[in-house]
C-alpha cells in the first residue's frame, strides 16, 4: 500500500469518525433540539483552534453482542483548543454513538485529557450527553466513573472544572459533575438524578416525570445542583464563555483582567436613598450592585437557588471579583440553609481561584423556624463562617443596612479576618433588632409604666440611637469606616488595589474539616 493509499484511508477513517453515530442519528439529535457533540466543541471553541485527541480509541469488549458493535471515537469527543485565546481542555459525549454510554476506553479518553488539563494548569470542560454507564462492560465501565470522580477531586481547586449537562445523566454519571466547579443545564433537554422516574415507581411507588424529577428547574431552584441554566445549547455556550471570562486558567494565576471602560471615580446618586428610612421596608440589592460595578454588569450564579441570598462576578476597575450579598427583598434578607450552603460553596470557589471576595451586609439573623433548627442550620449554617475564615483572598465587607448578632459575624466581619469593613450611615451593627433588644433590656421601664406603648415606643429609638447605629462598632475597630454611600465604588477600587499584595496563610495541614 502506497502513501497515497495510506493517506486516503486515514482520511476515510477520520471522515467515518466525524460522522458518529451517521446521518439518521444525527437528524434525531438536531430534531430534539440539540447540537452534537462536536458542533458543541465548535460552539465553544474558537473558530480553527480545536486539536482532537484519540480520535482512534475503540473499545474492546465483545460481551453480549459488543463485538459487532462499532463506535466511532468511543462515544465521546475529547481534545483541547482556545476559547478567547485562552487554552482550555475539553470532552464532549456523543449521543449519537451507543447513546453516548460510558465504558472503559470511553472513560479512559476523558481521564487522558483530564490529566493533560491539570498539568497544563487549563480548565476543562466536560460535556455530558449520555445514556449512563455501558452496561455490557459492566465493572470496567464503574471503574471508568471512579477514575474521572478521582480526578474531579484530586483537581478540585487546581484548575476550574465546568460540567455542561446538555442531555440525560443519570445515575453515577452525576458525580463527576457535582464535584466540579459548575453546572449549566439546558432546559427541557438537560435531565439528572440518580435513580430515574422508573425506579422510583417500582421502589417507592412514586410516580414523577424525568423533567419534574431532575429537569433544569428543579435543580436550579430547589436542589441547588445547578448554576445556570440555558435555553439552548447555543445560549448554554456563550454563558460558558461569560464565565470563563472571569475565572484564571489556575489557582496560580490571577483572573483576566480587562480594560476598564467605567470612571473609577463614579459617584452614585442613587445610593445615598436606596435604603429606605423605615427598616423593615426592602429594596433590592442587585440594584445597589449594579450601580456599584463595571458598566453595571453582573454575572449572577445560582440565580434561582436561595434567593434571599446573591452571589456572582462583576469587574471592578477591569479587575474579576467575586460579589457576595443579603437580599433584603427575599426573607428580609435572612440567612438560612441553601443561603448558607449556596454563599459558602461560592465564596470556597473564589479562594480556590484568587477572586476578591466583596461583601454586601443587610441581614436580620439566621432565619427561624422548626425545619430550620431540624434540618441542621446551626451546622450547614457555619458553612458560612467557614468559609470567609478560611478565604485568604482579599476581602471586603460594605454593611448596608442591618447585621444582628450571628449573621453579622458569618457576613465577612472584620472577626472572620476581613481585610476593609465599611458602613454606610444607615447601617445597624446591633447583638439583635431594636425592637426585641428593647424587650429584654427595658421589661421593667415598659412593664410599670403608665402608657407602655408609648414607654416601648420610646426605648425601642434608645436603643436604635445609641446602638443601632455604625458608630459604635466603628468605636471598637470592628468597622475600617463609615462612608459616604454615593462613594462605594471608589472605596472598594481604593481598597482593591492596595489589596493587591495581601499575602496571608492559615496553619499547615492536611486540609481544614468544613461542617458538610
Amino acid at each position: 500500500m502506497g502513501t497515497v493509499d495510506k493517506l486516503t484511508e486515514l482520511q476515510f477513517r477520520r471522515n467515518k469518525i466525524e460522522q458518529g453515530g451517521g446521518e439518521a442519528k444525527i437528524k434525531k439529535q438536531h430534531d430534539s433540539g440539540k447540537l452534537t457533540a462536536r458542533e458543541r466543541i465548535n460552539a465553544l471553541l474558537d473558530s480553527g483552534s480545536f486539536v482532537e485527541t484519540d480520535a482512534f480509541v475503540s473499545h474492546r469488549c465483545t460481551d453480549f453482542g459488543m463485538d459487532a458493535v462499532e463506535a466511532p471515537g468511543e462515544g465521546v469527543v475529547t481534545g483541547y483548543g482556545t476559547v478567547d485565546g485562552r487554552l482550555v481542555y475539553v470532552y464532549s459525549q456523543d449521543f449519537t454513538v451507543v447513546g453516548g454510554s460510558l465504558g472503559e476506553m470511553h472513560a479512559k479518553k476523558i481521564c487522558k485529557v483530564m490529566d493533560m488539563a491539570a498539568k497544563m494548569g487549563a480548565p476543562i470542560i466536560g460535556m455530558n450527553d449520555s445514556g449512563g454507564a455501558r452496561i455490557q462492560e459492566g465493572i470496567d465501565a464503574l471503574s471508568g466513573f471512579g477514575e474521572i470522580f478521582y480526578r474531579n477531586t484530586v483537581n478540585s481547586g487546581v484548575i476550574p472544572q465546568i460540567s455542561v449537562i446538555m442531555g440525560p445523566c443519570a445515575g453515577g454519571a452525576v458525580y463527576s459533575p457535582a464535584i466540579t466547579d459548575f453546572i449549566f443545564m439546558v432546559d427541557k433537554t438537560s435531565k439528572m438524578f440518580i435513580t430515574g422516574p422508573q425506579v422510583i415507581q417500582s421502589v417507592t411507588g412514586e410516580e414523577v416525570s424525568a423533567e419534574d424529577l431532575g429537569g433544569s428547574k428543579v435543580h436550579a431552584a430547589k436542589s441547588g445542583v445547578c448554576h445556570f441554566t440555558a435555553a439552548s445549547d447555543k445560549e448554554c455556550i456563550e454563558d460558558i464563555k461569560k464565565l470563563l471570562s472571569y475565572l484564571p486558567s489556575n489557582n496560580l494565576e490571577e483572573a483576566p483582567y480587562t480594560e476598564p471602560t467605567d470612571a473609577i471615580n463614579r459617584l452614585s446618586e442613587k445610593l445615598t436613598t436606596i435604603v429606605p428610612d423605615n427598616p423593615n421596608q426592602a429594596y433590592d440589592v442587585k440594584e445597589v450592585i449594579a450601580e456599584i460595578v463595571d458598566n453595571g454588569e453582573f454575572f449572577e450564579v445560582h440565580s434561582e437557588f436561595a434567593k434571599n441570598i446573591v452571589v456572582g462576578y462583576a469587574r471592578m476597575n477591569g479587575m474579576s471579583v467575586g460579589i457576595v450579598a443579603n437580599q433584603p427583598k427575599v426573607k428580609a434578607g435572612s440567612l438560612d440553609i441553601d443561603a448558607s450552603d449556596k454563599a459558602a460553596r461560592f465564596i470556597r470557589t473564589c479562594d480556590s481561584f484568587n477572586i476578591p471576595l466583596i461583601t454586601f451586609t443587610d441581614t436580620p439573623g439566621y432565619f427561624p423556624g422548626v425545619d430550620q433548627e431540624q434540618g441542621g442550620i446551626i451546622r450547614k449554617g457555619a458553612k458560612l463562617l467557614y468559609a470567609y475564615s478560611e478565604a485568604t483572598v482579599p476581602k471586603i465587607n460594605v454593611i448596608t443596612r442591618k447585621a444582628y448578632g450571628g449573621a453579622y459575624i458569618a457576613m465577612s466581619s472584620k472577626h472572620l479576618s476581613t481585610d476593609i469593613v465599611m458602613a454606610w450611615p444607615t447601617a445597624e451593627i446591633a447583638v439583635m433588632g431594636a425592637e426585641g433588644a428593647a424587650n429584654i433590656i427595658f421589661k421593667n421601664d415598659i412593664k410599670y409604666s403608665d402608657d407602655p406603648i408609648r414607654t416601648r415606643a420610646e426605648k425601642v429609638q434608645e436603643y436604635r440611637d445609641r446602638f443601632a447605629t455604625p458608630f459604635a462598632a466603628a468605636a471598637r475597630g470592628y468597622v475600617d469606616d463609615v462612608i459616604e454611600p454615593d462613594s462605594t465604588r471608589p472605596r472598594i477600587i481604593a481598597a482593591l488595589e492596595m489589596l493587591r499584595s495581601k499575602r496571608d496563610s492559615r496553619p499547615a495541614k492536611k486540609h481544614g474539616n468544613i461542617p458538610v
